[in-house]
């Protein structure tokens, strides 16, 4: 690839794949300053401009509860501006690797979600995510590229695993949800697999799942988080954390009760393979130290 364009600068897994990018390749990370991706317009613009071989969507509106009050906006950066990139690519022999998420699912199912199974977002977040998806296959089927990750945390930007570290210093006890089960994904890992689809020239078209491997409730991963924190040294000591029901903490939108992805397809064509939870947590940890 003689041209990368990278969207999302300053998300997680945009910042991840700046960490682990081949100096080799040249990549172009693009910022709200260079192109407003809620304007489609925008978005057209500068690929036009930066002629790109590849683009690596890692932009998103992820608000989740937010969007309930905006989806308009939600829809024109998830959706629309997804939509322009694959038919820029359509256009131009370009390809497209979007990242998408385990909110365009209902949550219904009780074993690993596989990529072709039926899609059912419950809010406005997950609609515009799997609207992105829809436009882009419907652009482009045979030059998009669609990731689905989930719960991704990382040593950038705010995530779940930063939040339960600032508040097991500030608070004496905490209430975790225990009835919503998913996977962590460490932003680094999904980094290291995109690139390698890239530089080992994998890209397949197709819907693919990626995230570490385990299957856990939010309360367990605090767990998690709590015990890896105090090995690393960012905790001092342990506090409690309950196990509470997803009622007991209402929010605008409604979140999957189960959202494990099953990453079998990716983990073949890629030659990768997903880690423990347990030890992506412990790596990332160790970073947060640095």
């Amino acid at each position: 690839m003689s041209n990368v364009i990278v969207f999302g600068l300053t998300g997680q897994v945009a910042q991840s794949l700046r960490d682990t990018q081949s100096s080799e390749l040249a990549v172009t990370y693009a910022n709200r300053v260079a192109c407003d991706l809620s304007e489609p317009l925008s978005v057209e613009s500068y690929l036009e401009q930066e002629s790109p071989d590849l683009i690596i969507n890692a932009a998103a509106y992820t608000q989740v509860d937010k969007a309930e009050e905006e989806p308009e906006l939600a829809e024109r950066i998830n959706a629309d501006a997804v939509g322009v990139m694959a038919r820029f690519a359509e256009e131009n022999q370009a390809k497209l690797i979007h990242i998408s998420t385990d909110f365009v699912f209902d949550g219904k199912k009780t074993s690993p979600y596989l990529p072709g199974d039926e899609t059912g977002p419950l809010g406005e977040y997950g609609a515009s995510k799997l609207g992105g998806e829809l436009q882009a296959l419907s652009a482009a089927p045979e030059k998009t590229m669609i990731i689905r990750t989930a719960w991704v945390y990382s040593e950038h930007g705010s995530n779940f695993v930063k939040t339960m570290l600032r508040l097991m210093k500030e608070r004496d006890e905490l209430g975790v949800v225990s009835d919503q089960r998913g996977s962590p994904t460490y932003a680094r890992s999904l980094a290291e697999v995109v690139w390698q689809i890239v530089e080992r020239d994998l890209f397949r078209p197709g819907i693919y799942h990626w995230t570490d491997d385990g299957d856990i409730t939010w309360h367990d991963f605090a767990l998690g988080i709590q015990n890896e924190g105090i090995e690393a040294g960012l905790l001092e000591q342990q506090i409690p954390v309950k196990a509470i029901a997803t009622d007991d903490y209402p929010t605008p939108a409604a979140r999957p009760a189960y959202s494990v992805l099953n990453t079998d397809k990716l983990a073949t064509l890629s030659g990768c393979h997903p880690q423990p939870w347990q030890s992506n947590l412990s790596v990332a940890l160790s970073r947060f130290a640095k």
